[in-house]
């Protein structure tokens, strides 16, 4: 989580602001990198996973099981690094990998700040995160099923849309600005829809999102609250050109938009994550039909509202405990109900719906500038509506305590 100073600090373009700004002045012993990695302990279990009747027979049909899994493991590492190149020229690169060490580009850009000496014009340019102040980059959750807020990578059930993830980094470019004592905040994104992916997946296909927030006091030393707003909207493709049967090129746009409130409020020791959001995705998407083919009778659009509130309490400055309670309901399915006779038809007016608490909290034996170890602890719960292998609802959890290393 950012403070005032730290997120100060980063709008700044990694910069203080003064006339040692430039990378020329920092001790050249010193080289701004951080290592990441959690060696940890970690239960997994779904209560109604379909499997084969017959192990390693898929045609024999499938039956439904608890399953569980538990044991030592790792995450992935995260290698980043960052700060300024010259005075109002910073720079951020993060190769990540996942858990095997199989490394991808997380995130990648160069920016140029404070445009005709001005906080309110900065360019940035690459692969980063969308401008969300609640950050799931620095989610303070790290299990399995708790380590993303739910809303920001949702799909209704039978849905294609996946290139409207808010928590997933996008190429892109953005423009930004800040009041002097960044209280008052906006960003520009205009960005490819391809959900970050390289080498152009997709054809000719854009989004853009759109965020403004206004920070105030909250009457007390230290304590700063802020609210806003944000709009992401585009076009995606909704099938692929194919060369000898495999795709090459994503086709036939279509569009979808999310768009929502947020609030960040501060009680001394206590403080409260607020975020709300209501989305839509054509019924294109929302049926899983190629823009070339023809929607099935009473195709709509899907529609949905969610969000969540995150709570954390700093008992002192080395321990914080956590929870969050996360809700997405179904407004208008994609297709009509059973009842009404239609087919294809959903089930229920509730199938997709998601609701998800994460509980936990976080020891940091040493805290410094350089290097950080925290004991993580962490029970997280996710239940989906209707979409068990007996259209019941589908429980997942994790269990996770383990070494939060960063050097």
């Amino acid at each position: 989580m950012l403070n005032v100073f730290g997120q100060t600090f980063k709008d700044n373009g990694y910069q203080l602001m003064n006339d040692r700004d430039a990378p020329i002045w920092q001790n050249p012993g010193y080289w701004p990198a951080t290592f990441r990695i959690t060696p940890n302990w970690h239960r997994e279990s779904v209560n109604r996973a379909a499997i084969d009747a017959i192990p390693g027979d898929p045609t024999s049909g499938t039956v439904q099981s608890n399953l569980v899994a538990n044991g030592f493991d790792t995450t992935g590492l995260d290698f980043h690094t960052g700060g300024t190149l010259a005075k109002n020229i910073s720079f951020y690169v993060l190769p990540s990998s996942d858990a095997t060490g199989a490394f991808h580009f997380e995130t990648v850009m160069g920016r140029l700040d404070n445009l005709l000496g001005s906080s309110w014009l900065n360019l940035k340019m690459g692969k980063f995160e969308l401008d969300n102040i609640i950050s799931e980059k620095r989610i303070l959750t790290i299990s399995n099923n708790g380590g993303i807020y739910q809303i920001y990578h949702f799909v209704p059930v039978g849905d294609s849309n996946t290139w409207g993830q808010m928590g997933d980094n996008q190429f892109g470019a953005e423009l930004m600005g800040h009041s002097q004592n960044d209280r008052t905040r906006y960003s520009i994104a205009v960005l490819s829809s391809n959900d970050g992916q390289v080498m152009l997946p997709n054809r000719n296909a854009y989004s853009a999102f759109l965020t403004a927030s206004q920070a105030f006091n909250m009457g007390y030393d230290g304590g700063v609250a802020r609210v806003g707003a944000y709009f992401f909207t585009g076009d995606a493709p909704t099938f692929n050109l194919t060369a000898g049967g495999a795709p090459i090129l994503g086709v036939g746009n279509k569009g979808f938009h999310r768009e929502g409130l947020f609030g960040l409020l501060y009680v001394k020791k206590l403080d409260f994550q607020l975020f709300y959001q209501h989305g839509w995705d054509s019924a294109f998407f929302g049926t899983g039909t190629p823009s070339n083919g023809t929607l099935p009778a009473g195709a709509r659009s899907p529609t949905w509202n969610g969000g969540f509130v995150e709570t954390h309490y700093v008992v002192h400055p080395q321990l914080i405990l956590i929870q969050r309670s996360e809700f997405i309901r179904m407004s208008n399915q994609a297709l009509p109900l059973c009842s009404t006779g239609a087919t294809p038809c959903v089930a229920s007016s509730s199938l997709g719906n998601i609701d998800a608490y994460t509980f936990g909290y976080r020891w940091y034996p040493i805290m410094s500038s350089r290097a950080g170890f925290a004991w993580h602890n962490e029970y997280s719960l996710v239940r989906r509506q209707g979409v068990s292998p007996t259209l019941t609802s589908l429980t997942n959890s994790s269990v996770m305590a383990g070494f939060d290393i960063d050097f």
